[in-house]
């Protein structure tokens, strides 16, 4: 199974493909979003994602207690206040897109609505990420689905049913690339709670890419994930933490981005494939197995002792496995120390 995004195959085979998720770290500057697009760039990322909403697309202005959030990170927001404060302009968009085509990634987005989707394909967004608040909103996967464009799906806190309802709307609909994030939506998610094994379950339940949409600090869980299968890895990015955003405590910083980039790579290319032939780079040190060699002259008939032949470094001679055959036998010539054992020198 493979997908393709931009021109850029993602799947077995492939590096883990990198997504820096913009969100609202742009903390509502234009220029500071161009600048993370840039940065996301020079860092090695694949990807740039946007979340394209609006208030209005995502709730009502409503002071009731159940628009109201209590705990967590953004405790005591009203929804509204929340994702107008967080949301990226329809306007900017445009600007965006062109810019991240200018630094050499690809940009595209999470849309909310339908009205969100017409944006982006107005736009040419070559693929979609469905959040994993939305996973059970059948209606919009089914009409992003219908752009035929890669999609990409979170799970967090969505059961095998919820998961399986999902993957069956977009691919009824007509998505043929289809990829699933293992998540865990807290934000910040705690490290022990990743259970990155879900990622090759994921895989056989569903038959589809799988990768991680990551929201604990710091990149060990990412890391982690690609040795279990991840084809794709999305993280929150900011310019700073101490600047602050809805984001930002759970995004990475531009050092950050870079190393979990290389390193994702790295990862990747050690994991290589199973098999047990011996590597090229093993050759030359074949010589440093043990084999037999012997440490006594010996004259031409003499019977080999065990005090005659030891097994020792380098590898030059008979393989230690035949020990027990030499001994008792009688040379065919003079040995002197240090002369490897073979079969030409035993009777």
């Amino acid at each position: 199974m493979l997908s393709n995004i931009d021109g850029k195959t993602i799947g077995h085979g492939h590096p883990p493909y990198i997504i820096a998720e913009l969100s609202g770290n742009h903390n509502g500057s234009l220029q500071r979003a161009l600048d993370t697009i840039t940065a996301a760039a020079k860092c090695g990322a694949d990807a740039i994602k946007l979340q394209t909403y609006t208030a209005d697309t995502m709730t009502i202005p409503c002071q009731h207690d159940d628009f109201l959030i209590h705990g967590g990170l953004w405790d005591g927001y009203n929804l509204y206040d929340l994702y107008q404060w967080a949301h990226t302009p329809y306007e900017w968009h445009e600007t965006l897109f062109r810019h991240a085509r200018q630094a050499g990634i690809t940009c595209f987005s999470t849309p909310f609505d339908e009205s969100a989707v017409d944006l982006l394909e107005s736009l040419g967004a070559p693929a979609y990420k469905i959040a994993s608040f939305e996973v059970t909103d059948l209606p919009l996967i089914r009409y992003v689905a219908r752009t035929r464009k890669p999609m990409i799906l979170s799970t967090g806190m969505a059961n095998p049913d919820e998961i399986h309802e999902a993957v069956a709307t977009a691919r009824d609909a007509g998505c043929q690339e289809l990829i699933l994030l293992h998540c865990v939506s807290a934000y910040p998610a705690p490290l022990a709670e990743a259970n990155l094994m879900t990622i090759p379950d994921m895989a056989q339940r569903f038959g589809t890419l799988t990768g991680l949409s990551d929201h604990t600090e710091g990149i060990s869980a990412a890391t982690a994930a690609i040795a279990l299968g991840a084809c794709a890895i999305e993280k929150h990015f900011t310019l700073s933490r101490a600047d602050k955003g809805p984001d930002s405590e759970f995004s990475l910083e531009p050092a950050e981005l870079t190393t979990l980039c290389r390193t994702a790579r790295e990862v990747w290319q050690a994991i290589g494939v199973a098999g047990y032939n011996r590597q090229p780079s093993e050759s030359a040190n074949l010589k440093f197995r043990r084999s037999l060699y012997f440490v006594r002259e010996l004259a031409v008939g003499q019977k080999i002792t065990e005090a005659d032949v030891r097994r020792i470094r380098p590898g030059y001679g008979l393989a230690p496995k035949h020990y027990d055959a030499v001994i008792g036998k009688t040379v065919t010539r003079h040995v002197t120390p240090g002369t490897a054992v073979t079969w030409e020198l035993i009777q």
